[in-house]
């Protein structure tokens, strides 16, 4: 049997300040910190022992696994970091706060921009010095694949290459694989894993810093999948990504 754990970064500063984020690179707020080390402690406990990590290009999701990782005294395990296991991005929302984005154009257009399958929020500029184009980190990558805004469709369409070119032959070769990246780009795997249809995976909530854990077989179908730590906390965690959904 093979384990993949799936781990959404811990809080992080935007998330506290209710900002649109995707591809922003924000730091962990201090509980976000704490978030990512209880992972750790979680998933010691249950007495996982990674032969290979995936992360994102973003701080904030590179420093949750690192503290998991290094809580757990795993920090040596080879780690891989990719574009495409970053957040979905969110154009021209990036930086602007949700509520007052709300206020602005009204709760049903800012809710299909964060949570319908198909529906992209207003793109980046070309010259914007947000667009990743800009940031030195994506140098080498062409940018005529450089979003300047996604759909969550957009974000599992560039991130369905790496899971099955990268991730999936990882799998074949380990037994155990952590991932941590973002709600979206890790509601993508979900999508991908258990074969959800795409009105449905707009309703799953992925709670930050909970270890999502899946048993697979050697064929990689899902045997089992489930949640370590207090079945409340991460009910209240979920329901907290809910909320911030609504713009509560």
């Amino acid at each position: 049997m093979k384990k993949l754990v799936l781990l959404r970064h811990g809080q992080s500063q935007w998330n506290l300040e209710n900002r649109f984020t995707g591809w922003t690179d924000v730091d962990l707020t201090a509980q976000g910190e704490d978030e990512a080390r209880q992972a750790g402690r979680l998933m010691a406990q249950a007495g996982l022992n990674f032969d290979r990590a995936f992360t994102s290009y973003l701080t904030r999701a590179i420093k949750t696994l690192n503290l998991a990782l290094e809580t757990m005294h795993q920090l040596w395990i080879p780690a891989d970091k990719t574009w495409r296991l970053n957040e979905k991005h969110y154009g021209a929302l990036q930086g602007l706060n949700k509520s007052q984005t709300a206020q602005q154009y009204g709760d049903e257009q800012v809710l299909l921009w964060r949570r319908a399958y198909d529906v992209r929020p207003p793109a980046l500029a070309p010259d914007d010095p947000r667009h990743p184009s800009q940031d030195p980190r994506y140098r080498g990558i062409s940018p005529t694949v450089l979003p300047a805004t996604e759909s969550l469709q957009d974000c599992i369409a560039r991130l369905d290459p790496y899971w099955q070119n990268t991730i999936v032959p990882a799998l074949q070769q380990a037994d155990q694989i952590l991932i941590a990246a973002h709600g979206n780009s890790l509601r993508g795997i979900v999508k991908i894993l258990k074969n959800i249809p795409d009105d449905k995976i707009v309703g799953l909530n992925i709670p930050t810093g909970a270890p999502y854990v899946f048993e697979l077989d050697e064929d990689l179908h899902v045997l089992k999948d489930y949640y370590l730590g207090d079945p409340q906390d991460i009910a209240r965690r979920a329901q907290a990504v809910s909320e911030q959904a609504k713009h509560k």
